[in-house]
């Protein structure tokens, strides 16, 4: 139902995830027996979790770890693993300066022209370690860098931008990325995103995407909200896109995976957006809390380094475990940010899904009340939720 704004502007109510709860329904079931796995681009991940594309959560020794444990990660080939042969001193001068200093170095740092040669030399250390080649790249990389991925042998592309639309126009100096001749000509799967609205995310299906990335500025680094006013709160936007993603499925057969991307910190969070409609989540600052991110205990957005409009910031999360802990356990925290599996199957047990189509068609409640109700003495002494 719309809401009147004032005379000439009306709004529709949109949810995020801490507004929202999952309801139990008449079954039940021991957690060993929940399927978590999914699908994307033919390859098939145990755990529905892939790490964002960013400097600080995914470089080459994350990706094969994450693979290792059945999940993914996303290496950003317009970062610093493109423009710098080594770039761990650049990140560790970024994880040393101070609140006044980093817009200014990541500025500098990110002016360095990235290098073809180190695009081919990072998917084929992926490839030789084992580890899925999952990598990212905006519109504009796509249309310098998609062949050099596709004859580097690269698994999976995903093609990322604040916001992608099949309907973009540019200066007629400027010939803009065609998405659907793009999907079609790559030989390997393209994952378009981001966007946060039914139709757009019905478009992307029609231009070719093996899946779609669903979220505008929740993520823990971005500023887009504030910087550019823009953005649908997850829980919203994720069931959106999943409306369109079954509405194309019933008109073409082709199913187009749903992710999730932003605003996740907890196993809670994951859950909610499986609920709303998600097949997978991408998260990063969960991920840049591990001892093995190459990020030294910060985290940035990607476009932080704007040399024009940054719209992230760079976050200090701190170091609580290894990736081992914080994807499948033993958790070594109460808060819900360690054994993100565990969490995933337990919930779905309490719920009774057996796998994820289930899992997607469970009971939503609104909730604004839900972490906080009962919660007096975690919140007063900043314990479990409370922190």
């Amino acid at each position: 139902m719309d809401i009147s704004i004032g005379r000439g502007k009306t709004a529709r109510r949109a949810y995020g995830i801490d507004e929202i709860a999952l309801v139990p329904g008449v079954r039940t079931l021991d957690p060993s027996l929940v399927d978590t796995s999914w699908e994307i681009g033919g390859i098939k991940r145990e755990i529905p979790i892939i790490a964002s594309a960013m400097d600080g959560v995914v470089d080459v020794s994350m990706a094969g770890l994450l693979s290792k444990l059945g999940s993914m990660g996303v290496l950003n080939l317009e970062g610093l693993q493109t423009r710098y042969e080594n770039p761990e001193p650049v990140l560790n001068r970024i994880a040393s300066v101070g609140k006044e200093e980093f817009v200014g170095l990541m500025q500098e740092l990110y002016s360095e022209p990235i290098k073809p040669k180190l695009i081919e030399q990072r998917i084929k250390e992926m490839k030789e370690q084992g580890s899925i080649a999952a990598v990212s790249l905006t519109p504009a990389g796509a249309s310098n860098y998609g062949e050099v991925v596709a004859k580097a042998g690269a698994d999976l592309l995903f093609v990322q931008a604040t916001v992608v639309s099949t309907a973009h126009l540019s200066p007629e100096s400027v010939t803009p990325l065609d998405l659907a001749g793009f999907c079609r000509e790559m030989p390997i799967p393209v994952i378009l995103g981001n966007c946060v609205t039914y139709d757009v995310a019905m478009n992307l299906m029609k231009a070719g995407a093996a899946a779609i990335l669903v979220g505008i500025g929740p993520g823990a680094a971005c500023t887009s909200r504030g910087v550019l006013g823009v953005g649908v709160p997850q829980a919203t936007a994720t069931a959106d896109c999943a409306g369109a993603r079954e509405d194309y499925y019933a008109e073409t057969g082709r199913y187009v995976p749903v992710i999730a991307d932003g605003g996740i910190i907890t196993g809670g969070d994951i859950c909610k957006c499986l609920a709303c409609g998600a097949d997978a989540v991408m998260i990063g600052s969960p991920i840049a809390r591990a001892t093995e991110a190459p990020g030294g205990e910060y985290h940035w957005g990607m476009a932080t380094p704007s040399p024009v409009l940054p719209r992230g910031t760079r976050i200090k999360v701190g170091t609580t475990g290894t990736i081992e802990e914080i994807l499948v356990g033993p958790a070594k925290l109460d808060d819900g940010t360690h054994n993100l599996l565990g969490a995933i199957k337990t919930s779905m047990g309490t719920l009774g899904a057996k796998n994820l189509k289930e899992m997607q068609q469970v009971e939503v409640v609104i909730a604004p009340s839900l972490l906080t109700e009962g919660k007096v003495y975690q919140k007063a002494q900043q314990l479990g939720m409370g922190k």
